[in-house]
């Protein structure tokens, strides 16, 4: 290498402070390491919090509206939710499992399951979601933050529109975008653990203005209008009945909400304990998100009856509302406070479910040079290839293939659980994630092959429907659309089944292994006993290299021999 670009590289290695085991290297920096006990501070009011941001937003609002225009009932509809919100809460704390037990992360999680270089896979397909979704929230958010100058300044929605003809946006749109993205760029400075108050700060301000909101509507309009109780029923032209639109309905909550699932980890770590985690999770994701639908339905079916028309999408809504008020200073005060939390609800959103997520996986790609601060900056730099002015604007088919993303988490998700529930009994070796050829999570040259194959077979039989869905040709094959309706269940079971079955038949080395000694100062002391792990006193011993017994010899736990350095034998 010559000698600048080893001085850039240098200067662009990250520090860690090896005393707290924060070591940078191949596979470790301090935010991939387990997290120790003073960092972990999260109760349940934070997850509360942290859900909120993806409950009280612009897309759950308009849920509903999905399943009403397929024909089905608002009772039905609000069924769906209600089982499908509640279902979405179950795997998002059976996916949290892992993290709360050892206090790591997605990124790291995947190495046991995957192996050390298989980990990419998952990692690669969740950088690419992220940065689509950034891009994609990123645009939405840019929509609302016009409303906001729009009700400062009525004036800005009359500025020319002097971009050519045929391109799908316009400039007040473009405004919005490059200011949204401008004023979340600092938020990426905070680190994941200090989002704490801001999160119950937005999800109050933002929790008021809804009901608010649905509280005025229901005012004006003296009840909810035609919406509401219009009885309807699935048009005779449509080729499904109503128990496949329902089934329809539930995969497409989950399927909407399982990136969020997934990649809970990342924050459950932070955790003070397991009920925390569990009833934030669960006031929250479930029961808010349930409540944010039907205050979505209430208040846009009384709208209705106000303006005579119906407006799902609440950007659209506002602007109604401050033009039929008139531009008066009332409405345009109303328009401007609902808009600005409808805003801080969809930025932070943005920031912690797309940008510090994906910034995690760019850390475990090159853990010597990115952090999450640098991997979040880096997703929102790479959002504008994605050029969402194109996507949003000008293509509904690029909204429905992304919608349907969980083909491909759904039977990762699977290969997790089975690994980590039931061939690993929640068991696993912390040391060995940060470790190269001598560890037990190396497999096949770093791949586990069974996680591969039962992966890829959990996609194949739904992905052909996914296709179908996205094309919407004119004659449907019934039978992979049904495939695809079941898409999230049946690729979660599918791999789960495989993988147990070829994990069985070809048993990987240290299945059911974990460490003797708590190398990283992770766990309290009640915890280390429940665990039966040795806490590591700095103080009076230390371990100079890590030993464990021969690789494919059974054993609950694994042998070590201390002597001098603690930090040698982790690099």
């Amino acid at each position: 290498m010559p000698p600048l670009f080893r001085r850039v590289a240098e200067k662009l290695r990250l520090k860690g402070d090896e005393s707290k085991h924060e070591q940078t290297d191949s596979w470790s920096n301090r935010d991939l390491i387990p997290l120790p006990p003073a960092r972990r501070q999260w109760v349940t009011f934070d997850y509360f919090g942290l859900w909120t941001t993806s409950s009280l937003n612009t897309s759950n609002w308009q849920v509903p509206n999905s399943f009403l225009t397929e024909g089905l009932s608002v009772g039905q509809a609000m069924a769906i939710i209600i089982l499908g919100r509640f279902l979405v809460a179950g795997f998002t704390t059976l996916m949290a499992v892992c993290a709360l037990r050892w206090h790591i992360n997605f990124t790291v999680q995947n190495r046991f399951t995957w192996g050390m270089r298989g980990s990419y896979i998952p990692l690669l397909v969740r950088i690419m979601l992220s940065i689509i979704w950034n891009a994609y929230q990123t645009w939405n958010g840019g929509r609302l933050i016009g409303v906001c100058i729009s009700a400062i300044w009525p004036s800005f929605q009359n500025i020319p529109n002097t971009f050519p003809d045929g391109f799908p946006a316009t400039v007040t749109e473009f405004i919005g975008y490059v200011l949204f993205w401008v004023i979340s760029i600092p938020l990426l400075w905070i680190r994941p653990e200090k989002f704490r108050v801001p999160f119950l700060v937005v999800s109050i301000y933002c929790s008021v203005g809804m009901l608010s909101m649905m509280v005025w509507s229901l005012s004006v309009a003296q009840g909810v209008g035609p919406v509401f109780y219009t009885t309807t029923s699935v048009p005779k032209y449509s080729i499904w009945n109503s128990s496949w639109l329902i089934m329809a309905g539930i995969n497409q909550v989950l399927g909407g909400n399982v990136a969020a699932a997934i990649n809970t980890g990342d924050f459950a770590r932070y955790s003070k304990g397991p009920k925390q985690f569990v009833l934030g999770t669960m006031l929250s994701l479930w029961l808010l998100g349930v409540l944010v639908c039907f205050i979505g339905l209430v208040t846009t079916s009384a709208c209705q009856k106000i303006y005579g028309e119906i407006y799902w999408n609440p950007p659209d809504l506002l602007l109604v509302m401050m033009d039929k008020g008139q531009g008066s200073s009332k409405s345009r005060a109303g328009v401007f406070f609902l808009s600005l939390g409808f805003s801080a609800t969809t930025m932070f959103e943005n920031v912690c479910g797309s940008a510090i997520s994906g910034g995690i996986d760019f850390a475990g790609l090159f853990p010597r040079y990115i952090d999450i601060r640098r991997g979040a900056i880096l997703v929102f730099i790479l959002c504008w290839i994605v050029q969402p002015w194109q996507v949003v604007n000008g293509s509904a088919t690029f909204i429905t293939a992304i919608s349907s993303f969980s083909v491909f988490l759904a039977p990762m998700m699977g290969v997790m659980a089975c690994d980590f529930y039931i061939l690993r009994n929640r068991k696993i070796q912390l040391s060995h994630l940060y470790r190269t050829k001598d560890t037990a999570y190396w497999y096949w040259h770093g791949f586990n092959w069974r996680a591969i194959i039962a992966w890829v077979c959990g996609w194949a039989p739904t992905i052909g429907g996914m296709i179908e869905v996205v094309n919407a040709p004119p004659d449907p094959n019934r039978a992979l659309y049904k495939l695809f309706y079941l898409a999230f269940f049946l690729g979660f079971f599918l791999s789960f089944v495989i993988f147990y079955a070829a994990s069985s038949i070809f048993p990987p080395i240290g299945l059911g292994d974990m460490d003797d000694v708590d190398y990283y100062s992770t766990f309290t002391s009640y915890e280390a006993q429940m665990l039966g792990v040795m806490e590591l006193d700095l103080s009076t011993a230390s371990i100079d290299e890590v030993e464990p017994s021969p690789l494919g010899e059974k054993a609950s736990k694994t042998e070590y021999m201390a002597t001098d350095n603690p930090l040698q034998a982790l690099s």
